[in-house]
C-alpha cells in the first residue's frame, strides 16, 4: 500500500506533490482510495455524481482511508443522436483506458467507481477487471418519470413521438411539451435501456450494492449508500479483496441470466462479451445465447411494458427478480458488501408485486429475452431482443429496401413511404463501417411511432438503443465493411426472418452472394482522428467490439 512507500526516498515526489494538494503525511499513511468519477453537468445520468462523491469521501475518511477524486469522460447516447454517435461506443474503451492509466500512475490502493449510463458502466467494469484492485461501483440512481396527469412518460416515449409527429398523430405543441418534460430530472433514464441494464448487471455480478440502480437519484437512501460504499472500500483494501475475487465466470453468468430474465438491452451482448474477454473468460455470441436461452422472462420494463424503473424498485427491485430465478443462479458467488449471493437472497424479505415481477411458474416468456440468429446474411450471428417484438412479427418475410447509412434511412422515412411488409436493411454501420457502430435508435423508434413495427422489420450491422422495441435485428456479423454478406443484398431481394428457429436468410445462393461481393464498392464513411485508429483495430460485434483491450 501507499503507506509503505511514504518513507522511501524514491517516493519523495509523491509525498511532496500530494502535500501540495493539501494532503498531510499522516493522510498518506492511510489506504489511498481513488474515486473514479464520471460527473459531468451535460449528462443527467451523471450530474448527481458531483454531490455523491462527497458522501463517498465522508465514508472513506470515517473508515480511516484517504480519498482522492479524478474524472473520466461520460458521453450521453441520447445527446449524441445525430451529433456524435460515431464516438459513443469507442468511448467505452477510452473510459476504461483513462481510468486504468490514472489508477496505475497514481498508485491507488482501492477504487470507487461512480458511474451511470450506457458506455460508462461497462467501460469502468473493463478498467476494474484490468486493474484487479479492491473496487466498488456505485450508480447515480434513476430519473423521476414524467407524469402529465393522465400518463407516465419516460425517455423512449420521446423518440417514438418523433415518428408520431412525423405522420401528424401529435401536434407541434404536444411534441414540444414532450421534448421539454419527458426527461424529467437528473438520474439515469427511467427505463430498462442499456444504462440500467448494465447498472443492474453490475449489482448481480456482486460489485455494486443492491438497489443502487433502481433507487431514485434524489433519495436519502442514495446518500446512505454512498457513505456505506466509502466505508466498505477501506475494509476491502485492508482485507485485500480484489475485483477478481468478486467477479468470476459464474457471477458473469448470473448477471447475463438475470439480464435475460428481466428483458434487458441487446447492447448487453457487446459489453458482457467485452468484459469476459478482458478477464480472459471465453464468451462468444454463441456462448452468450447458450447461457441465457432457457431462462424464463419474469419481468419487462419500459419501453417493452408500461412499468418504469421506479415501478421496478417499488415492486421489489433486483432482489425480487433474482429470487424469482434463484434456481438458475450460482449462489456461492461473493458480493462486495459481504457474504454471498445465496445468503443475500435467503435474507431477502421485501414485499413483491407479482403483477410486475412474475414467478418462474408464471413467466412472460419461457425461454430468454434474446434470440441469436444465424443464416446466410449473418454467418457469424446477430441478435434481437425478442421480448420487445410483437409475437406476430416473430416470423417475417419481405423484400429488402437497402441503405448504406442511418442518414439515408432517416431521409427515406421522412420523405418517402415505407411499404408494410418490407425489410429495411442498414449496412456499413458496424464497428468499422460506421465507424463506431452507431445505434439506429431514432429510426427504430420512428417505426413504432408510425405504427409500422407490426409489419416492417429492420436489420443492421450496427446496433440499437436499449430503449428499442419492435423487430429490430442488430450486430450482424461479419459487418458489411469486412465483406459480410449483408453488403450483397439489393433492393427487392426476399429476406426471411424466423425468431423461433433463430434464422435469418436472403433468398440467394452462396454463389450469387460471392459474385455480388466481388463488385462491392464501400461507401464513403470518413474516419478522422480517433475514429481512424478505432477502425484499424476494433474487433467484431460478436466478441464485444473491443478496441484498446482487444487481442492483437
Amino acid at each position: 500500500m501507499q503507506k509503505d512507500k511514504v518513507k522511501e526516498q524514491t517516493q519523495g515526489y509523491f509525498v511532496g506533490l500530494m502535500n501540495a494538494c493539501g494532503f498531510r503525511n499522516k493522510d498518506l499513511r492511510k489506504p489511498l482510495i481513488g474515486i473514479v468519477n464520471s460527473y459531468t453537468d451535460v449528462n443527467p445520468g451523471h450530474r448527481p455524481l458531483k454531490e455523491l462523491a462527497n458522501y463517498v469521501k465522508e465514508g472513506i475518511w470515517a473508515a480511516g482511508g484517504t480519498p482522492g477524486e479524478f474524472n473520466v469522460p461520460a458521453p450521453c447516447d441520447g445527446m449524441a443522436q445525430g451529433l456524435g454517435m460515431h464516438c459513443v461506443l469507442p468511448s467505452r474503451d477510452l473510459i476504461a483506458a483513462s481510468a486504468e492509466c490514472m489508477a496505475r500512475a497514481q498508485g491507488f490502493d482501492g477504487l470507487v467507481f461512480l458511474c451511470s449510463c450506457d458506455k460508462i458502466v461497462p467501460g469502468m467494469l473493463i478498467a476494474a477487471a484490468s486493474l484487479n484492485l479492491p473496487c466498488i461501483f456505485l450508480t447515480a440512481g434513476c430519473m423521476l418519470p414524467y407524469d402529465d396527469g393522465q400518463n407516465i412518460f419516460v425517455t423512449p416515449d420521446l423518440k417514438e413521438s418523433i415518428g408520431a409527429h412525423n405522420i401528424g398523430k401529435i401536434s407541434d405543441e404536444e411534441f414540444s411539451c414532450y421534448k421539454e418534460n419527458i426527461c424529467f430530472s437528473s438520474g439515469t433514464c427511467s427505463m430498462y435501456g442499456t444504462a440500467n441494464t448494465m447498472g443492474v448487471f453490475s449489482e448481480v455480478i456482486g460489485i455494486t450494492p443492491f438497489d443502487s440502480t433502481t433507487t431514485l437519484y434524489c433519495s436519502s437512501a442514495k446518500i446512505k449508500q454512498a457513505r456505506t460504499v466509502g466505508e466498505r472500500i477501506v475494509e476491502l483494501v485492508q482485507k485485500n479483496i480484489c475485483f477478481n475475487d468478486i467477479v468470476t465466470r459464474n457471477s458473469i453468468i448470473n448477471g447475463l441470466r438475470h439480464v435475460s430474465a428481466t428483458g434487458g438491452s441487446s447492447n448487453a451482448q457487446l459489453h458482457v462479451c467485452a468484459l469476459a474477454n478482458v478477464m480472459g473468460i471465453s464468451l462468444s455470441l454463441k456462448e452468450f445465447d447458450e447461457i441465457q436461452k432457457d431462462i424464463p422472462v419474469i419481468a419487462k420494463f419500459k419501453p417493452s411494458s408500461k412499468y418504469n424503473i421506479s415501478d421496478y424498485h417499488k415492486a421489489g427491485g433486483v432482489g425480487a427478480t433474482l429470487k424469482s430465478i434463484k434456481r438458475h443462479l450460482y449462489l456461492d458467488e461473493k458480493i462486495v458488501m459481504g457474504g454471498s449471493l445465496g445468503e443475500y437472497l435467503d435474507k431477502f424479505n421485501k414485499r413483491v408485486n407479482t403483477e410486475i415481477i412474475h414467478t418462474e411458474d408464471d413467466p412472460l416468456y419461457p425461454d430468454g429475452c434474446y434470440s441469436v440468429l444465424y443464416g446466410n446474411i449473418a454467418p457469424g450471428g446477430c441478435i434481437v431482443k425478442k421480448s420487445g417484438v410483437e409475437p406476430s412479427m416473430f416470423k417475417h418475410t419481405g423484400p429488402a429496401v437497402c441503405f448504406d447509412s442511418e442518414e439515408e434511412l432517416q431521409d427515406y422515412m421522412v420523405n418517402k413511404k415505407i411499404e408494410p411488409g418490407c425489410v429495411l436493411v442498414i449496412r456499413y454501420e458496424g464497428p468499422k463501417g460506421g465507424p463506431g457502430m452507431r445505434e439506429m435508435s431514432i429510426p427504430a423508434a420512428m417505426l413504432v411511432g408510425m405504427g409500422l413495427h407490426t409489419s416492417v422489420a429492420m436489420i443492421t450491422d450496427g446496433r440499437y438503443s436499449g430503449a428499442t422495441r419492435g423487430p429490430c435485428i442488430g450486430h450482424i456479423t461479419p459487418e458489411a465493411w469486412d465483406g459480410g454478406p449483408i453488403a450483397a443484398i439489393q433492393d427487392g431481394d426476399i429476406i426471411s426472418i424466423d425468431i423461433n428457429t433463430k434464422t435469418i436468410n436472403v433468398d440467394l445462393s452462396d454463389d450469387e452472394i460471392a459474385e455480388r461481393l466481388k463488385n462491392i464498392i464501400r461507401p464513403n464513411h470518413p474516419a478522422k482522428g480517433v475514429l481512424n485508429a478505432y477502425r484499424q483495430i476494433v474487433s467484431g460485434a460478436d466478441t464485444g467490439a473491443l478496441w484498446l483491450y482487444g487481442k492483437k
